[in-house]
């Protein structure tokens, strides 16, 4: 019986064996599935930085300044109390003062990327460029700095059909570049309210990108060639004085475009009174009152500029002149401007022919918005205008080789730019010359 059952067991045992080899070698013939795993393509975070932080680790907070806004309200307005406010003040007061604030200015607030949403960073900017950080999340510290900036070269070039604004808008350049061919570098060589239809020109300037994306307008012109009634006018930008920072405009032959004064210390204004040693005056019962300057009215606001080159000798409230400033040019001229509303120059400081030393107001004794200019002539009052006045400071001649040298590349560069159409005239005429030669 137990061999039997031995057996049976044996059978038994060698049935499932048979069984499994069956279906190992069934799944062997069988086709592999290949299994393929979906892998994720992980795309690179771009993280945003600005002022030299990384905005995504803030709750970023951007407004202006509004009229009524100091730091402490708008500190105070994000949940930070006045003692740390006046904490914050005194330890950042060696960088930046605090009640400097402009109305319209944009600043940004950085807070804590929680519930509380607390400041921890400050940052006003004055202008495009610059910017002031207050930062306060762990120690106080503040610190000044600028956006980086870069620098694009670009030409232009236009024929005159009513106004050289109106050629530049058309090809959608920036009226600055306008302003700075017709008051910067042909002032004194071409009247541009008197241009002439066919009068064509050619520039090559630099255009500022402040952060490669933000335009922060036309930053100079390097060279231009303006053709007026039939006559050249080249112009070159080029340093004299690279401690003053000096910079002229001078022609293909290193003659200086400029004239030593300006005709006038604002833009776009009219003579409301003239220099006049007889003139006489209603309110004082017509009485003989010497006008010593001349008047040129403008509205509240206007930017009065200094008419020439030189160094400020007063800066002042006084009695009827009002806000004043005076301005020795050297030996034997000097230049005063009354009635501003507010000066931008200090006693001692140099100012550049163009820079703006306050603007038009009412200060002192004065009947309506002007400046009146003052001009002397080795210590004594004159008429500007009846003055033969000299021309600007002449290239000294160790600097006029340096010159020539400097401007044949940008001469070259500046020649070898095509008027319109020039290009395409020039391809006709030489392929009717082609055919002229086969006939």
């Amino acid at each position: 019986m137990d061999n039997k059952r031995n057996r049976g067991v044996g059978n038994k045992y060698l049935a499932l064996t048979c069984f499994l080899i069956l279906i190992l070698n069934a799944c062997k013939n069988e086709p592999k599935q290949i299994i393929k795993e979906d892998i994720a393509e992980v795309e690179e975070v771009q993280y945003v930085y600005e002022f030299g932080f990384k905005l995504d680790d803030y709750i970023v907070k951007r407004d202006t300044i509004k009229s009524g806004d100091t730091f402490g309200v708008i500190l105070e307005r994000n949940n930070i109390g006045y003692p740390k406010i006046f904490h914050i003040a005194e330890k950042a007061k060696d960088t930046f003062d605090i009640r400097k604030l402009q109305v319209g200015k944009p600043y940004t607030i950085l807070c804590s990327k929680d519930s509380l949403e607390l400041p921890q960073s400050f940052i006003y900017q004055p202008n495009k460029e610059e910017y002031v950080v207050i930062n306060f999340k762990d120690s106080i510290h503040a610190f000044k700095s600028r956006k980086p900036i870069k620098y694009v070269e670009k030409t232009v070039t236009g024929v005159i059909n009513s106004s050289i604004s109106e050629t530049l808008d058309e090809k959608g350049v920036s009226a600055v570049l306008t302003n700075k061919l017709a008051d910067n570098i042909y002032a004194w060589t071409i009247d541009f309210r008197r241009l002439q239809k066919g009068d064509r020109f050619k520039v090559i300037y630099t255009d500022k990108y402040i952060d490669d994306t933000i335009y922060g307008g036309i930053h100079d012109v390097k060279a231009a060639f303006f053709e007026h009634n039939k006559e050249p006018f080249y112009a070159f930008q080029f340093e004299t004085d690279s401690v003053k920072g000096i910079i002229d405009y001078f022609n293909e032959e290193a003659k200086n475009l400029r004239r030593a004064f300006l005709k006038a210390p604002v833009k776009f204004s009219r003579i409301s009174s003239r220099y006049n040693l007889r003139r006489r005056i209603a309110v004082y019962g017509f009485k003989v009152r010497p006008h010593k300057g001349t008047d040129f009215a403008a509205p509240i606001g206007t930017p009065i500029m200094a008419t020439a080159n030189g160094t400020v000798t007063k800066s002042e409230r006084r009695g009827g002149n009002g806000n004043y400033v005076k301005i020795r040019h050297n030996a034997t001229y000097e230049t005063q401007y009354l009635h501003m509303k507010k000066r931008n120059v200090k006693v001692g400081q140099f100012v550049k022919q163009g820079d703006v030393i306050g603007w038009v107001g009412m200060t002192g004794n004065t009947g309506g918005p002007h400046v009146c200019y003052r001009f002397w002539v080795n210590g004594r009052q004159v008429d500007p205008f009846k003055q033969k006045l000299p021309e600007a400071k002449p290239i000294s001649d160790s600097l006029k080789t340096k010159y020539l040298e400097f401007i044949k590349p940008i001469k070259a560069q500046l020649d070898s730019i095509h008027f319109e159409n020039q290009a395409s005239q020039e391809n006709l005429n030489q392929n009717q010359n082609l055919i002229t030669q086969n006939y």
